[in-house]
């Protein structure tokens, strides 16, 4: 499915959202679709609440024209023209990172000491059906 309106209110890509909230390996994943087309992951990056929707944040921070992982979807019959259309148009006033670096070093930077706002966002999360922080 094409990404919702707006990234989710714990999408790790999201400025706003408390550091330490995502495992280590999810924040790990981001600075790979950084990378030039050929390095990237084969895959799209889906939004965390397991909606099947591709995640807004990635579908905003990358370049939706070289991702790989849209290419694939495509040209695997995973991915609609007009899911693909929409991940290519998508756009967000949501303040994000501009990059999956950026994305994870704020991530990490307190996964060992997370906030009390960070604890209340996993809170949240650990009671919705589907989700998990791993």
């Amino acid at each position: 499915m094409p990404p919702a309106k707006s990234p989710c209110g714990s999408c790790p890509y999201r400025r706003d959202v408390p550091s330490g909230v995502w495992s280590a390996d999810e924040y790990a994943k981001l600075p790979e679709f950084d990378k030039p087309t050929w390095e990237q992951p084969p895959a799209v990056f889906l939004c965390h609440q397991q909606d099947g929707r591709m995640c807004g944040g990635w579908t905003a921070v990358h370049d939706m024209d070289n991702s790989l992982g849209l290419r694939m979807a495509q040209a695997i019959g995973l991915m609609s023209p007009e899911t693909a259309q929409a991940a290519l148009n998508y756009e967000t006033a949501t303040p994000l990172f501009s990059s999956g670096t950026e994305a994870a070093e704020h991530g990490l930077a307190e996964i060992d000491t997370p906030s009390e706002r960070a604890q209340r966002v996993v809170g949240k999360l650990a009671k919705k059906p589907g989700v998990t922080r791993s």
